[in-house]
This record gives structure tokens, C-alpha cells and sequence, in this order.
């Protein structure tokens, strides 16, 4: 399979797109505004504990306290992809027991459940696991990990893990005695799927920047005071080349000059033997118009997306989850319904599939797919979607259809969404795709103009709206806003506020300009 990298840099954002056979599989972005936290480490005070949700809630500075789950606390070694941004399992080798022996036991209270030792008010490290998304503020874990090209240390874990793809016994030991040689006691190593036949100099380079980073973090903790920051994680730029830079990439091709230099030079430092792959683009075309990425980035932005067999699925978003449907359209090239069904099916599951890692979309998805009536066609679909799932490096997991038709995904939310990052809620149905009908609006506004002159109110009245809907109240020469008027014996004096939804209207009294719209609207 051909995988690319394409960096696009310009004066407000670096994007960095992934492709798999020329098909844009994955996006990341980043700018002033939209910096990337995950990794991040801080020192934080603990604000509230609640047993009942088995949660605390960290203070780290930001406007929203961070959300640390109790599972969060006892983080077991093949935890940490959302973190290291990749695929790879992690096991520990038999040889390893040795070292967790001594490893301070969770204590348990009754029935067995650990028991966790956290209270308000406490100073803790944590690490950033999962971006804000909506209303929720970011969810963090107090083990923490530091990522570097070959190596992931985590200060108090005491085991050494190694990449389940390194298959060679002998290669696993290799690496598994350089690092026991330098790693400092009480601290332990996951060792990544590129360390693989890479000289030992590389990896101990590898593991001495990690121990020094670690070590300037405990003395910042030393000195700061909660909550601050305690280590900044690289730029998603960087990230993704640490990270995802592997021998299946082809090329890594950058319209930067500044960008390039800086990616060449780790790279030539870390892994000189993939320096080839990386390709300055010079010419004078936008590098995402000339490889169909801008396009493609448009088509993910839509709820339809069309098939290649004529077919097409719309992915729908609410707030508990995103419901994806599948339509044949005008596609019929057997007479067997079943086949045609299958077909349609096998190719939304890919599309699906590349959809989901394409838009960022986590959480709960359920797919209603066209009707099978045959058992082994709905298993065949079924083992088509968790082929298709393997190439993503979130978490997920996939139940068999049921008589419904339906399929139950859940897949791992790290980040916000495509659409959160690229675009705004429209500031006049905030979001909603719909406005308030012209009946519906000038219905409430007259509700509330009674409501407030039979309660007493003053025949002087400010009302301010946005500047369409002022000037469809006054257009005519009889206009809507003259009939209240006469009707409520009223003064009403309009005013613009270009920040008011078409939906919204504000009522002010004539002297004190006190708002008191929520008195007397609906």
C-alpha cells in the first residue's frame, strides 16, 4: 500500500495530510488558535473527588477542570496510544517479572475494587489524554508517558514492554538489554515497533533525552506552584513524523522550506536511513490542489458521501452519537437483491471505515446498513468491517449486525472532530441548520410586548435585533413594527446588534436601558 505524507504550510496553519493509495485517510491540523495538547504534562491540584462517578476533577489552569477517571489512575503498558498516536500492542516479556516484584502494590477495599488514594486539595501530575470536545474539558491520567523516536518512557510504571511487532526473539532481547543498561531505576520503557535493527548509539541517544526530560520536569514540580505546565509536547507536525515516519511511508513531502530543514535535520539525527524519503515541493500550485487533498477535505465535510457503485452513505452527528446511513441508489447490476445489497454494503464498510479516521469521529456509531436476509452475507460484512478497522489506530469496537440491520461501533475520541476544527457553529441558528419561521418570530415578539405593557410596563421601548430582521420589521409603508405599535400604544425605537441571531430580539426600557427581555419573552 503506497502511504504519503503531505505538509501544507501557510501564514495561519500547518496541515498535515495522510494518504493510503493516493485516498486522503487522515488530517491534522494546527495553528495559534488550534495548538495540540495531548501529551502535555502539568502540575495540577486536585479539585473535587467523586466516588459516586469514580472521578476527580484536576485543576491545571485551564477554564474547565480536567477530568481524571479512577481507571485513569492505575494505567496499565498497553494503554498509552493515544498518547504515542499509534497502533502498535505492547506486551511484557516473561524475562520482566524480575523488575515489577517489588512494584508498590493497589491496595483493595471491599469486594476487591482498588482502592484509590486521592484527596481534594492534593498535588498531582497528570498528563493530557484527550482533547476538549463540546462541553467536556480535557480528560487526563496521572501516568505519564514521554514519547520519544524509538522509545517511551513512563516514570512510574518499572516495565519494560516491547512492540508486539518486533517478532524476532533475538531482536527483542537486543533492545530489551540496551535500554536495562541506561534506564535509571523505578522508571519503565516501552520499546517501539521503528527501534527494530537500529544501532544501540540511536537508541541510547533516544533514551538519554527522555531521562533528561524527565529529570527537568521533577525539578520544575520542585519549583513551580499548581496548576502549571510541566512539559510541552511537540507540534502535531513533528508528532506525526516521530510517530507515524515508518518504513510502509513512501515519501514525506513538505511545501515549506523552514519546515523541511527542521524535519530533515531530526530525521538525518534519528533515522538517517529514512532521510531520502523526505521531498521538498517547490512548485508554484498549491501542493493540496495538485494531489486532490482540498477536495477530498471538502467531501468530508459533507453528510453525503457518495460510493463508487452509485451508492452513497449520509453520516449524521448529535451529541450522544453519530448514525450512519446506507443508500443503494440507483445501483442494480444483478437481479439478485441480496447480491446487489452485499455489494453496496462491502463498499460503504470501506468507506465507512475511511470516513471515521477521516473526520475524527469517536464515540458511539451505529450504522444502518442496507437489509441482508442471509446469516453468513451479514457475518461476511461483519469481518469486512473489522478488516477495514484494523488500519485505524484508535481503539475500536464492532458488534455483529443485528435483525435490524444495524451495526454498533465504538471507537476511541481523542481529538475533536474535523468538523469542530475547520468550521463554526453559524452564529444564526447556532448550529441547528434551522431559523425561527417569520410567523413564529413576530408571534413572540408581540407575546412579550403584551405581556410587558399588561403588566404596567412603560409606553417607551428599546428592541434591538439583528439588521436583517430590522429591516424586514420596518419595510412598507404600513410596516410590522408601526401595527405594534398602534396596537399596544407603544414608542418602540429599534436598534441593530449584528452579534443577535435572525431568531433572537433584546427588550430594553427607553432610560435605564435595562435588559428585561427575559422577563416578558416566551
Amino acid at each position: 500500500m503506497k502511504k504519503e505524507i503531505l505538509i501544507n504550510s501557510t501564514s495561519y496553519e500547518v496541515r498535515i495530510a495522510i494518504t493510503e493509495e493516493n485516498r486522503l485517510v487522515e488530517l491534522f491540523s494546527e495553528s495559534p488558535d488550534l495548538s495540540r495538547n495531548v501529551g502535555d504534562l502539568y502540575w495540577g491540584k486536585v479539585a473535587k473527588v467523586m466516588p459516586g462517578i469514580k472521578a476527580a476533577f484536576i485543576n491545571v489552569g485551564f477554564p474547565q477542570d480536567a477530568f481524571l477517571h479512577f481507571s485513569d489512575i492505575d494505567t496499565s503498558i498497553d494503554d498509552y496510544s493515544s498518547i504515542l498516536g499509534e497502533d502498535e500492542d505492547v506486551d511484557d516479556d516473561d524475562e520482566d517479572e524480575e523488575e515489577i516484584v517489588n512494584a508498590k502494590p493497589v491496595s483493595h477495599g471491599r469486594g476487591g475494587r482498588p482502592h484509590i488514594n486521592i484527596e481534594r486539595g492534593q498535588d498531582i501530575i497528570v498528563q493530557i489524554i484527550k482533547e476538549p470536545v463540546g462541553n467536556k474539558g480535557v480528560r487526563v491520567t496521572s501516568k505519564v508517558s514521554l514519547p520519544g523516536r524509538y522509545l517511551v518512557m513512563l516514570p512510574f510504571n518499572k516495565r519494560i514492554g516491547v512492540s508486539k511487532k518486533i517478532y524476532n526473539y533475538k531482536e527483542r532481547r537486543r533492545l530489551k538489554s540496551i535500554v536495562k543498561s541506561v534506564l535509571p531505576p523505578g522508571n519503565g520503557l516501552i520499546i517501539r515497533t521503528v527501534a527494530a535493527g537500529q544501532d544501540e548509539n540511536l537508541i541510547r541517544d533516544d533514551l538519554n533525552k527522555l531521562i533528561n526530560t524527565w529529570n527537568e520536569i521533577q525539578n520544575k514540580a520542585k519549583t513551580l506552584k499548581p496548576p502549571a505546565i510541566l512539559y510541552k509536547d511537540v507540534s502535531t507536525t513533528n508528532s506525526v513524523v516521530r510517530d507515524l515516519f515508518r518504513d510502509d511511508v513512501v515519501r514525506v513531502l513538505i511545501d515549506s522550506k523552514k519546515l523541511y530543514k527542521e524535519i530533515k535535520a531530526y530525521v538525518d539525527t534519528t533515522s538517517p536511513e529514512f532521510s531520502d524519503k523526505i521531498e521538498y515541493y517547490s512548485k508554484s500550485a498549491p501542493i493540496f490542489d495538485v494531489y486532490n487533498i482540498e477536495k477530498q477535505i471538502d467531501e468530508s465535510l459533507n453528510k453525503k458521501v457518495w460510493l463508487k457503485n452509485s451508492g452513497y452513505i449520509v453520516i449524521e452527528t448529535t451529541e450522544a452519537m453519530t448514525v450512519v446511513d446506507v443508500n443503494s441508489g440507483k445501483y442494480a447490476k444483478s437481479k439478485d437483491q441480496e447480491i446487489n445489497s452485499l455489494k453496496i454494503n462491502f463498499e460503504a464498510a470501506k468507506e465507512i471505515a475511511r470516513q471515521l479516521r477521516l473526520r475524527d469521529i469517536g464515540g458511539i456509531i451505529v450504522v444502518d446498513f442496507i437489509d441482508l436476509y442471509e446469516d453468513h452475507n451479514k457475518r461476511k460484512l461483519y469481518e469486512e468491517l473489522k478488516k477495514e478497522f484494523r488500519k485505524d489506530r484508535a481503539k475500536i469496537t464492532v458488534l455483529p449486525m443485528t435483525d435490524f440491520g444495524l451495526v454498533q461501533i465504538t471507537r476511541q475520541r481523542i481529538r475533536q472532530s474535523i468538523i469542530h476544527r475547520v468550521k463554526n457553529d453559524c452564529p444564526m441558528c447556532k448550529g441547528t441548520g434551522r431559523v425561527q419561521s417569520k410567523m413564529a418570530f413576530m408571534t413572540e415578539i408581540e407575546t412579550g410586548l403584551q405581556r410587558y405593557r399588561g403588566a404596567g410596563g412603560s409606553a417607551f421601548l428599546r428592541m434591538r435585533v439583528n439588521p436583517l430582521i430590522k429591516h424586514y420589521l420596518t419595510s412598507g409603508i404600513i410596516n410590522k413594527i408601526l401595527l405594534l405599535c398602534f396596537k399596544y400604544r407603544t414608542i418602540i425605537k429599534l436598534e441593530v446588534d449584528e452579534n443577535l441571531p435572525l431568531s433572537e430580539f433584546r427588550f430594553l426600557t427607553m432610560k435605564g436601558m435595562t435588559d428585561i427581555t427575559d422577563e416578558y419573552s416566551v
